[in-house]
């Protein structure tokens, strides 16, 4: 596994980000396949997008506020 995967979930889990987002980037991420319609949040769709391009630009939108 690359280290930006790892730095990324981790500032991600640092900074208070929506755990729905993380769980869709790291799926995206991954290449794995997406949760099911009923399983699957606002928040888990835009980190598994994020995820699947390789970027975690949405992140900050879905930190919780401190």
């Amino acid at each position: 596994m690359d280290t930006f995967y790892y730095k990324a979930v981790d500032n991600m889990e640092s900074n208070g980000v929506d755990r729905q987002y993380i769980d869709g980037w790291m799926s995206g991420y991954l290449r794995n396949p997406k949760r099911g319609p009923q399983h699957t949040t606002e928040a888990y769709e835009a980190g598994y997008e994020d995820g699947m391009n390789r970027v975690s630009d949405h992140a900050r939108e879905w930190q919780h506020a401190a």
